[in-house]
């Protein structure tokens, strides 16, 4: 098997074969192991001298002992046997998935910050008292929530497309957005896939009110529009554009719809910084993606981070003071194949808003992306929600 293979097997039930091998310490040669078809994980030397394996292809996936022919434990949802030391008892873990809009505590490995999970790209409005959530529903459609202080989540926004990005006016009465058909990143990811295609289904951001009243979209055109972010005043939104007509970031005058050029380079994520004077954005330079910052009339660009790895989703403390951020650079924690997610890498890190003085908030083998500050409430100095 090819190694850009493994990306397709550990995110989808893909139709082919991989093998399993045993290896002679002593002298490095390799045995092939007859075992069943598909795609094979986990396999363990039994003390009978058969070998057990997980299989992820067929009707039947789960735990198989030898040819295949005499399976174990049964599900797609089963990961990482172990078997006792007679091999006549094995323990499995079942991924269980329990997203809720509402912000769920977890454990912070930094005793200055406090650490949430959500679902997608969460933001909070000024008072800290209201939080927007975007999530994809069973029948493939997606919600824009609101979850109230202390109450369970509301839909104000449903719709076929795809919503993402959710940022809040700084008075609190707009939540600006992308939504369209954005192509999953499966669609042109490695092997046969098609290339990369920056418009990506199509997006424009759309503007709502948090009562669900009001929606329309404030972006048009063939390109990509999305990832906005308003401007203190509220007068203006800086977006990311990708497409035939140029690629960048925009600033758009709320009142006439006039857009100007910021930047002209493959740059995302843009962050209208609370004091109005900087943005900052995420920009693709010698083959990964760092942080940058530039003010607003396209002058004193600045890069904040050179490290391997991309940076991604930033976001600003409500003081301006700090940025907060997911980031590669921590590299995978665990096989692929061992998470089954698309991207099981991605920490949640803080930094100084001129790139100094780093702090790592997580540090496991998910994909922590997302982060969003919550205002200081009750005592706490920061929260950084997480969306797994």
């Amino acid at each position: 098997m090819l190694a850009e293979e493994t990306f397709t097997y550990r995110v989808a039930d893909a139709e082919g074969e991989t093998s399993l091998v045993q290896i002679n310490i002593a002298n490095g040669e390799t045995t092939q192991v007859k075992a069943g078809p598909g795609v094979k994980e986990f396999p363990s030397l039994l003390p009978s001298g058969e070998v057990a394996y997980v299989r992820r292809q067929g009707p039947v996936q789960g735990v198989f002992y030898g040819n295949g022919s005499r399976p174990g434990p049964a599900g797609s949802d089963l990961y990482t046997p172990s078997w006792s030391p007679d091999g006549a008892q094995v323990a499995y873990s079942r991924r269980v998935e329990n997203r809720t809009a509402e912000p769920a505590k977890l454990w912070s490995r930094n005793a200055n910050f406090e650490l949430y999970r959500t679902a997608f790209l969460p933001s909070y409005d000024p008072s800290g008292e209201h939080l927007a959530v975007t999530m994809m529903n069973p029948d493939q459609t997606s919600s824009l929530l609101i979850v109230d202080e202390g109450k369970p989540a509301r839909a104000i926004l449903e719709r076929k497309e795809l919503i993402l990005g959710t940022q809040w006016s700084h008075d609190g009465r707009r939540i600006i957005f992308a939504i369209g058909f954005f192509s999953s990143f499966l669609d042109f990811a490695v092997g046969n896939k098609k290339p990369i295609d920056r418009v990506n289904g199509g997006a424009q951001v759309g503007v709502i009110n948090p009562d669900g009243s009001d929606f329309h979209l404030i972006t048009s055109g063939p390109n990509n529009n999305a990832f906005p972010s308003f401007s203190p005043d509220g007068k203006q939104i800086v977006y990311r554009t990708a497409g035939p007509d140029g690629e960048g970031l925009r600033i758009m005058n709320l009142q006439d719809h006039s857009a100007k050029v910021l930047t002209k380079l493959y740059d995302n994520f843009p962050a209208w910084s609370p004091g109005g004077d900087t943005i900052a954005f995420v920009r693709k330079t010698n083959g990964n993606f760092e942080i940058f910052t530039i003010r607003p009339d396209g002058t004193d660009l600045r890069q904040l981070t050179n490290t391997p790895g991309n940076e991604a989703h930033v976001a600003w403390s409500p003081d301006g003071k700090r940025m907060v951020f997911a980031s590669t650079r921590m590299g995978f924690k665990d096989e692929a194949p061992l998470s089954r997610g698309p991207q099981p890498y991605g920490e949640i890190f803080v930094m100084n808003s001129d790139g100094t003085h780093l702090e790592q908030l997580t540090d496991n083998q998910w994909e922590d992306g997302g982060p969003s500050w919550a205002p200081e409430k009750s005592g706490a100095q920061a929260a950084a929600l997480k969306a797994k």
